[in-house]
């Protein structure tokens, strides 16, 4: 499938092959990973934020609701295209999710990337699933 062709749902993420370019060696890792889906930085800063106050209101019991969507648009400083715009890219990824109205942290972007691994290591690469 080409990338014009992917569902509108899907999001595209930067994979670089240099050892040097690992989001585990960059000085903000969670900056890093957001470069990689976000093409301007600003927005990627924002994505940040976004992720932080789910996060917080997760682990405070007050879940960050959808239907609060202006007061984060104002928070974030942004309008209401590029805020949709950037929240469905974290939906797309799996990053984040929507469950009875709330928002949430998801899993499914690493499970997602572990399966891929999983994938290239065993099925490309030819080695033993336990050895990864």
């Amino acid at each position: 499938m080409k990338v014009k062709e992917a569902p509108k749902t899907s999001t595209s993420i930067i994979v670089r092959s240099s050892t040097s370019a690992r989001i585990t060696q960059s000085k903000n890792p969670f900056l890093e990973l957001m470069r990689r889906i976000f093409r301007k930085e600003e927005v990627a800063m924002k994505a940040i934020k976004f992720i932080n106050l789910i996060d917080e209101r997760q682990k405070a019991g007050r879940p960050l609701r959808v239907d609060e969507w202006e007061k984060i648009m104002n928070e974030l400083e942004m309008v209401r295209s590029s805020f949709y715009s950037m929240r469905n890219k974290l939906l797309g990824a799996g990053m984040i999710a929507i469950k009875d109205g709330e928002y949430r942290l998801s899993g499914l972007f690493s499970r997602d990337l572990v399966d891929m691994a999983r994938w290239w290591w065993t099925v490309v690469l030819g080695y033993d699933a336990e050895s990864l």
